[in-house]
């Protein structure tokens, strides 16, 4: 039997390479970003919405970060089910993987003190977690489960994405912050920067589609569109 494959460039890429190459992009792309999240909880200058959250949240029970954050990542994709949203590979690896990974990585970096050594931390928190947008994203099997919750309340309610996701992300940010979660300049600086460095990351790790040999990456306002988990 013809394997099936894609043009690409003037290259063919068999489909089973493509499947290989998603699947390796999925994995490594959930693991950094991960460890990209444990470098923003060691910088100590602000993390992102969610995990502002997940800190505050383990602060209250004694569990990891990345035990928490398996546990609302689970939560929260029970909420799919009454939004009749539909989860991919990609949607509980995320579940499962980030949370690992996260607490993999705090176990092996050391507590940074200095100022001088936070703030490069924070910095290459935000890289990675760019890098690691685009690679699992690119994938293309599933938005995390808080994303599609996001887009979930969109179909529901006829509301804009960017709406829901304003306002979901204050309230877990104020949520978090009042359990003793940490907000900062991290915070802002990631808010305003994740949306270019995701999308410049989804078209460099873009996989070719099956159809036409084209490839395929988020397009419109990066601040609007699904790009975080």
């Amino acid at each position: 039997m013809r394997q099936a494959t894609t043009t690409t460039g003037g290259h063919v890429l068999p489909t089973k390479s493509r499947l290989g190459r998603r699947l390796i992009q999925l994995y490594i792309g959930l693991a950094l970003y991960g460890a990209s999240s444990a470098l923003l909880v060691e910088a100590g200058l602000g993390l992102e919405p969610w995990n502002v959250l997940h800190q505050g949240l383990a602060e209250l029970t004694g569990l990891t970060i990345g035990v928490v954050s398996i546990i609302v990542g689970a939560a929260v994709l029970l909420l799919w089910i009454p939004l009749r949203q539909r989860p991919g590979l990609g949607t509980v690896s995320n579940v499962f993987v980030v949370g690992i990974a996260m607490d993999g990585t705090l176990a092996l970096v050391p507590e940074a003190q200095p100022l001088a050594v936070r703030i490069p931390l924070l910095l290459a928190g935000i890289l990675l977690n760019g890098v690691a947008t685009g690679l699992y994203i690119a994938a293309r099997f599933g938005p995390g489960p808080r994303d599609g919750l996001m887009t979930g309340l969109h179909q529901r309610t006829g509301r804009s994405v960017r709406l829901m996701r304003t306002a979901v992300e204050i309230a877990v940010v104020v949520t978090g912050f009042a359990l003793g979660g940490t907000i900062g300049v991290g915070t802002l600086l990631y808010a305003v920067s994740i949306g270019p460095l995701a999308q410049l990351f989804l078209r460099v790790f873009a996989v070719p589609s099956a159809s036409d040999g084209s490839t395929v990456v988020a397009t419109g306002q990066p601040g609007g569109a699904i790009l975080r988990r």
